[in-house]
């Protein structure tokens, strides 16, 4: 664990990710001059011993009461299941477009105005088309090219039979397809060419990974992006409130669950992002976790989570 995990030490200003501006937290900090209950949220809340020590037994519960062997080895077998039962239920509505994209990743939207020239943009993980109908909306180049894939089939139709895309694909700008990040094949998202892209998006896609994939994920995304392209994570951090309030039965493996739904998610570190990505061919431009308090103010609850997120680039050599 690091020092910046563990509370001890905090990272400087211009690390820092929060939603006012990109990679710095906002301006409401908590100070012992303040009520917890004033706000609905506060940035960059730092973790004492006593709360960590309250995260660590919450894990060691966990771990204790793990999920049955056999269920395991079903989840861990037939993950693709489980997402496109998630999309059958789901469909659009359970998400909303992404708007806070600009701020987190202004050089998203970049690729977006008249004069950016050639660019190619794969979102990996699309999910319903969240963030790449937000980045087709605002687009004015016409040489942009912004590809969409997911691993379930049926998101990937949500996706196609949005009235947005036939717009986007008719105009020549939008592309969807059907793709394993972590297939061992080498195979490429349909219409990508090797050392073609320029930017990844990568939300909340590489926690539904299980660490066994992580080395095909990885040479997967090395092949897809150009020397100097640009990977755009943001993903689950260690004890955000999604992995300490897990009950019995949905503890795979170290910081690996599964939710009730079927679907697993890893929490992530930075150490370990840090060496994942260094040690595969990418320099780390960016690496922070966005800590956030949030409250019930009529329940008088306290919620803390905790997300990370990072800019990776291709190395030139």
């Amino acid at each position: 664990m690091s020092p910046i995990e563990k509370g001890v030490v905090k990272p400087p200003l211009d690390s820092r990710i929060g939603r006012d501006a990109p990679f710095e937290f906002g301006q409401r900090f908590l100070d012992e001059s303040k009520d917890v209950f004033e706000h609905n949220a506060w940035d960059n809340v730092e973790w004492d011993d006593e709360q960590i020590s309250q995260f660590e037994e919450a894990v060691a519960r966990q771990r204790s009461e793990p999920v049955a062997e056999h269920l395991a080895k079903e989840f861990n077998a037939n993950p693709k299941k489980y997402w496109d039962i998630f999309y059958k239920n789901n469909g659009e509505n359970f998400f909303k477009d992404r708007a806070w994209l600009e701020i987190e990743f202004p050089l998203l939207f970049e690729c977006t105005h008249a004069d950016s020239g050639e660019k190619i943009v794969l979102e990996v993980g699309c999910g319903a088309g969240n963030t790449f109908f937000p980045l087709l909306e605002r687009n004015e180049n016409k040489l942009l090219k912004a590809f969409a894939c997911d691993y379930s089939d049926v998101a990937v139709e949500l996706v196609k039979s949005n009235e947005r895309f036939a717009k986007h694909s008719e105009n020549g700008n939008a592309f969807a397809s059907v793709w394993d990040l972590a297939n061992d094949d080498n195979k490429l998202p349909e219409g990508i060419k090797e050392e073609s892209v320029d930017i990844v998006v990568l939300v909340f896609v590489f926690s539904a990974l299980s660490p066994e994939q992580w080395f095909n994920a990885m040479k997967n995304l090395f092949k897809c992006l150009k020397p100097g392209g640009i990977i755009l994570f943001r993903d689950y951090g260690r004890y955000d409130l999604a992995q300490v309030r897990f009950k019995k039965s949905r503890y795979l493996n170290e910081n690996f669950y599964v939710r009730g739904d079927g679907t697993r998610v890893y929490f992530f570190n930075e150490d370990e992002l840090s060496e994942l990505f260094s040690n595969n061919g990418f320099e780390v431009n960016k690496l922070a976790c966005d800590r956030r308090l949030l409250v019930n103010r009529k329940k008088q609850l306290k919620m803390y989570r905790n997300w990370i997120q990072g800019v990776f680039q291709k190395k030139l050599i």
